[in-house]
């Protein structure tokens, strides 16, 4: 190889190592910013509301295979953490839609997520699953 050709190489190299991720932009939000005292949002997470933000965090095993979303946990979770009831709402979990299919990552694998960031009691309809907080039209990539 000539020295010019590694040379042009490691500077295209360089430009990909330095280019930033899709969510460098993005505000966002740490599990433990969410909520202010007990069950009550923060003032924080009430304003990114239906704001496309970034969160890093770990992807819970889906509930069924078939199922449009994952649950977002701050710590590694081997079962997903399904809650009946929103008064059992952890404060460190964020429930995560998906459109299309969405490959399914390692639960130990920790993840950066982008979202639209929704809030209020709602539950799914085909699973009965009650959540607080969502991120809308979720994407993901392993850190």
């Amino acid at each position: 190889m000539q020295r010019r050709h590694f040379v042009v190489g490691l500077a295209a190299a360089g430009t990909l190592l330095a280019a930033k991720p899709a969510f460098a932009d993005l505000p966002s939000l740490r599990f433990r910013d969410m909520y202010s005292r007990g069950k009550d949002l923060s003032d924080q997470a009430i304003a990114l509301e239906g704001q496309r933000i970034a969160m890093t965090g770990y992807m819970a095993p889906p509930l069924k295979p078939e199922i449009n979303f994952f649950v977002l946990t701050k710590t590694p979770m081997a079962t997903c953490p399904f809650c009946d009831d929103a008064t059992d709402w952890p404060n460190d979990i964020v429930l995560s839609y998906f459109e299309g299919d969405m490959k399914f990552t390692r639960f130990s694998n920790l993840i950066r997520v982008e979202g639209t960031f929704d809030t209020g009691i709602e539950t799914d309809g085909p699973t009965g699953f009650v959540s607080k907080v969502r991120l809308l039209d979720t994407n993901y990539t392993i850190l």
